[in-house]
């Protein structure tokens, strides 16, 4: 027990130290601000059906 709790002690410790050396930030998890997911036109999935509703709202007039 003392073993597993002196691992997530040191994990912990270590993610700590991470957050420190970055600035205290932590980089964004949204889909709409990654690169790599705007290149390929992925959006979160509430954009993308706004945009889809959008579409099919015009089909319709």
């Amino acid at each position: 027990m003392l073993i597993v709790l002196a691992i997530v002690a040191v994990a912990m410790l270590l993610l700590t130290v991470n957050i420190w050396l970055r600035g205290g930030e932590f980089r964004s998890q949204h889909i709409g601000q990654n690169k790599e997911m705007r290149r390929r036109g992925i959006h979160c999935v509430q954009s993308m059906d706004r945009m889809e509703r959008e579409k099919s709202s015009k089909l319709k007039i």
